[in-house]
């Protein structure tokens, strides 16, 4: 762990707007300054002929023509309802007091 490790941890706590104490400053920038050399080593694998992932699979999306179709009847709709009022349901008040 470096001073380093310790003062990206601090300012990144104070960008989060959040408090560390010292020991938790060095706490954090221990496992700070290890994830930092795993990623250096990833860095150095050679990667090249290898393809992008941008999943684990390589399913994709089925996706089906959008085509317009006509809807249901606004009576027919309205009829499931207990009460309307021409073109709407009618329901309880439920925020706001009585009515």
């Amino acid at each position: 762990m470096t001073q380093s490790d310790i003062d990206i941890v601090k300012k990144t706590a104070k960008l989060a707007r959040l408090e560390l104490g010292e020991a938790e400053a060095a706490k954090f920038g221990e496992q700070f300054g290890r994830i930092l050399e795993a990623f250096q080593k990833l860095a150095k694998l050679d990667v090249s002929g290898v393809e992008p992932m941008t999943g684990a699979t390589e399913l994709s999306d089925v996706l089906r023509d959008d085509r317009a179709k006509p809807s249901l009847e606004r009576e027919r709709v309205l009829a499931n309802g207990p009460k309307q009022d021409g073109e709407y349901y009618v329901v309880p008040k439920t925020v706001g007091g009585d009515a």
